[in-house]
C-alpha cells in the first residue's frame, strides 16, 4: 500500500530511544468499571442467587467461629473442671455435629458461587468479544494498518483473560471478604468492645497501607498490561516473517529489538509485582503483631475475669478470648485478601480500558444510499429490480430509479494523502470505460496500489472524486460498492476451510458447478484435482500446505466465482511462473471479457493488450496510452520495457 503507515514497518524499526512504547496513566478507572457493571444486567438473578450464596457462606463462617465460645465455656471448661461424663460427652457431640453442619452449608455456597460466578463471568466475556470482533469488522483499513495484529490479539486474550479472573474470582471474594470483615467486626464488639478497640486501630493503620500500595501499583499494572501487548505484537509479527529475517540475517537487530520491548515490560512487571508481593509480608506482619497484642490483653482479662474482683468490661471468660483470637485471624485475613484482590481489580481495569478503547473506536462510516440490486427487463424492455440472482445488476437510488451497472470507472483531479503530509497522488484524473483493461505500472511507492483502495473506498480522497457509472462513490453504499468490485492481491490469503469454501467466498450462494467452473476460469481445476481430497481438501494456515502460486490461482478463483463488473488485479500473477501464467492467460482473458479491469503489474508482458497504460511517478501520471503509442514515446515506458530502466 504505497505511502501507507504500516504497522509492520513500525514495529521492524525497534523501540530505540525515541521510539519506545509510551505508557499512558489510567484516564477513568470509576468510568470503566461503572461501565463494566452494566454487561452483569442480563444475568441479574443469577447474580441475586450468587448474593445469597456469599452472605449464608461469610455467615456460616462467621457463625461457626461462634460456637467456640460455647464450646470452650459450656463443655470443654466444665468437664476438665468436673470430670466428663456420657451426658457431658453427649453435649458435645451435638455442638460439634452443630458447627460441622453450619460448616458444611457454607461450603456448599463456595460451590454454588464459584459455579454461577463461573457462568456470568463466561458469558460477560462471550457478550464483550462478540462486541469486539463487531466493531472491529467496521473498522476502517487505517486502523489496523496502524496497529500490529499482535497488539489486537492482546486485547482478545490478555486483557480479557484478567477481566475473566477479576470476575470470577476478584469481585466474589472481595465482597465476600468484606461480609465476612463486617460481621466478624460485629461480633468481636459484642464480645469485648475493649479488644476491638485494639483491632479497629490495627485496621486503620493496614487500610492506609492498602491505600498507599493500591495507588502506587495502578499505574504499574496500566503499565503491564499495555507492554504486554506490545510485547505480543512484536513477537507475532517476527514469527510470521522469520524466513525474511533469516535471509537477511537481521536477527541481531531483531533481538535487540526485542530486547528493548522485553526490558519494558520487564520494568512494568517488576514494579507491579514489587507492589503486590511487598503487600502481603507487611500485612501479614501487621496482623501477628495484632493478634500477638490482643492474646497479651485478653490474657490479663481472662485473669480478671476469674479474680472476680473487675468490671465486666474488662473482663473476659476462656471461651470468649479464644473466640476472641479466632476472630482476630479472621478479621486480618479477608483484609489481607481484599488488599490482593484489588491488585487483580486494578490488573483487569486496565486491560477493560484497552478493550473499550478498541469498542469505542468510530467505526468506517458509510454515507452512501445507492444499493446494489438483482436486476432484468420487463416486457417493455425496462430495467427493474429482481427477486432473485440473474446477470445483470442495478443501481438503485434512494428514489426508487434503476440504473444498469456497467463498469464506467473515473477519476477527477483526485488528489490523496495518507497521513495529510505526504502526497501519494497529486491531481489525478483517468478514466475506465465498460470492458475496457487499464494498466498501471510504474516503481514502488509511485501510487498504484492506493488508487485501487480508493476504487474500494478503504480511503476517502481529500480532493476530487472518483465516479461510477456517473455516481460519485461516496454516494453508494460502501457494501454494495465493493460487492460490485473483485480484487486479487499479490498478497493472498486463504481461510481455514476447504478449497471449495475458499473459492465460494467470492460468492456464498455459489454452486458447486459455479465453482468449478471458476476454477477451470482461472486454471486452477487441474492442480485441485491432484489434491488429496481434491475440492474438500482442507486449507490450514493460512494455505501453508499449497505453494504460493497455488494459492494465488485459488485467489483468482475466488475473484472469478464473485463475476463483478469491476476486477482489479493487483500483481495477481506476482507469484506465477512464466510457464503457468501463459497457460492462464486464456483463461485470464475469458475472466475479463466484457469486465473494466484495474491492472497492476511489474512485469509488463502482462499488460501489452491492454487498452490503456498509465505510467505514474511520484503520484503523478507523467505517461498515458496504449502499448504502441507508449513505445512510439520512447519516454519511460520504453525504457522500462526494453530494460534501459528497471522498476524498484
Amino acid at each position: 500500500m504505497s505511502g501507507a503507515p504500516k504497522a509492520s514497518e513500525r514495529e521492524t524499526r525497534g523501540p530505540g530511544p525515541n521510539n519506545r512504547n509510551k505508557f499512558a496513566k489510567p484516564k477513568n478507572t470509576k468510568g470503566t468499571f461503572l461501565r463494566l457493571i452494566k454487561y452483569f444486567k442480563p444475568y441479574a438473578l443469577i447474580l441475586v442467587l450468587v448474593t445469597v450464596c456469599i452472605v449464608i457462606a461469610a455467615e456460616a463462617n462467621v457463625f461457626g467461629t461462634a460456637q467456640l465460645k460455647p464450646l470452650v465455656d459450656d463443655h470443654i471448661r466444665p468437664m476438665l473442671e468436673n470430670g466428663a461424663t456420657p451426658e457431658r460427652w453427649a453435649a458435645f457431640g451435638r455442638h460439634i455435629l452443630r458447627m460441622a453442619i453450619v460448616y458444611l452449608i457454607g461450603v456448599v455456597c463456595v460451590f454454588l458461587n464459584a459455579r454461577l460466578m463461573l457462568r456470568v463471568s463466561t458469558g460477560i466475556l462471550l457478550d464483550i468479544r462478540r462486541e469486539m470482533f463487531g466493531r472491529m469488522q467496521k473498522l476502517p483499513i487505517s486502523y489496523f494498518d496502524s496497529r500490529t495484529h499482535g497488539e489486537i490479539m492482546s486485547r482478545y486474550t490478555n486483557d480479557t483473560d484478567a477481566m475473566r479472573e477479576m470476575l470470577s474470582q476478584s469481585i466474589p471474594n472481595l465482597i465476600d471478604s468484606l461480609l465476612r470483615v463486617t460481621s466478624v467486626f460485629v461480633m468481636m464488639v459484642v464480645l469485648s468492645p475493649a479488644l476491638t478497640v485494639v483491632t479497629v486501630v490495627m485496621l486503620v493503620l493496614m487500610i492506609l497501607v492498602v491505600k498507599g500500595l493500591a495507588k502506587k501499583s495502578s499505574a504499574y499494572y496500566k503499565k503491564r498490561q499495555a507492554a504486554l501487548g506490545a510485547a505480543n505484537g512484536y513477537i507475532e509479527e517476527m514469527a510470521e516473517g522469520q524466513k525474511v529475517v533469516k535471509v537477511f540475517c537481521r536477527e541481531e537487530r531483531i533481538n535487540g529489538n526485542f530486547a528493548a520491548l522485553n526490558d519494558d515490560l520487564r520494568r512494568a512487571e517488576a514494579g507491579a509485582n514489587t507492589w503486590a508481593s511487598i503487600l502481603m509480608p507487611i500485612m501479614g506482619n501487621l496482623s501477628y503483631i495484632q493478634y500477638a497484642i490482643t492474646a497479651l490483653l485478653g490474657t490479663l482479662m481472662v485473669v480478671a475475669w476469674q479474680s472476680g474482683n473487675y468490671p465486666a468490661v474488662i473482663t473476659l471468660s476462656v471461651g470468649s478470648l479464644v473466640t476472641f483470637l479466632q476472630y482476630t485471624r479472621n478479621f486480618s485475613r479477608p483484609i489481607t485478601m481484599m488488599s490482593q484482590q484489588f491488585n487483580s481489580i486494578l490488573s483487569a481495569l486496565a486491560g477493560a480500558e484497552r478493550i473499550f478503547a478498541l469498542i469505542d473506536e468510530a467505526p468506517e462510516t458509510d454515507e452512501g444510499e445507492i444499493r446494489l440490486v438483482d436486476a432484468k427487463y420487463d416486457e417493455n424492455g425496462e430495467l427493474i429490480e429482481a427477486g432473485e440472482r440473474t446477470d445483470i445488476w442495478g443501481w438503485k437510488t434512494p428514489d426508487g430509479r434503476l440504473t444498469r451497472v456497467r463498469g464506467d470507472v473515473r477519476f477527477h483531479d483526485v488528489t490523496f494523502s495518507y497521513d495529510g503530509k505526504k502526497v501519494v497522488l497529486d491531481d489525478i484524473s483517468l478514466y475506465a470505460k465498460p470492458g475496457q483493461k487499464i494498466a498501471f505500472v510504474g516503481s514502488t511507492g509511485a501510487g498504484k496500489t492506493t488508487i485501487t483502495n480508493l476504487i474500494n473506498r478503504f480511503y476517502d480522497v481529500q480532493k476530487g472524486y472518483i465516479t461510477y457509472d456517473g455516481f460519485n462513490i461516496r454516494d453508494i453504499a460502501k457494501d454494495d460498492l465493493r460487492r460490485s468490485l473483485a480484487m486479487v492481491l499479490q498478497d493472498t490469503h486463504l481461510f481455514t476451510g476447504t478449497v471449495m469454501e475458499n473459492i465460494r467466498y467470492g460468492k456464498k450462494d455459489a454452486t458447486d458447478e459455479e465453482v468449478v467452473r471458476a476454477a477451470k476460469l482461472a486454471n486452477a481445476h487441474s492442480f485441485i484435482m491432484h489434491l488429496p481430497q481434491r475440492y474438500d481438501t482442507m486449507i490450514v494456515d493460512d494455505g501453508e500446505n499449497l505453494s504460493q502460486g497455488q494459492r494465488q490461482l485459488i485467489a483468482i478463483a475466488r475473484a472469478a466465482v464473485a463475476d463483478p463488473p469491476v476486477l482489479i488485479l493487483d500483481e495477481a500473477t506476482s507469484s506465477i511462473d512464466t510457464r503457468t501464467e501463459a497457460l492462464i492467460e486464456k483463461g485470464m482473458d475469458e475472466l475479463m471479457q466484457g469486465r473494466t479491469v484495474f491492472v497492476i503489474a511489474h512485469r509488463l508482458s502482462t499488460v501489452r493488450n491492454s487498452n490503456a497504460i498509465m505510467v505514474l511517478e511520484h503520484g503523478r501520471i507523467i505517461e498515458r496510452g496504449d502499448h504502441r503509442e507508449l513505445l512510439a514515446l520512447k519516454g519511460q515506458y520504453y525504457r522500462l520495457y526494453t530494460g534501459a530502466f528497471e522498476l524498484s
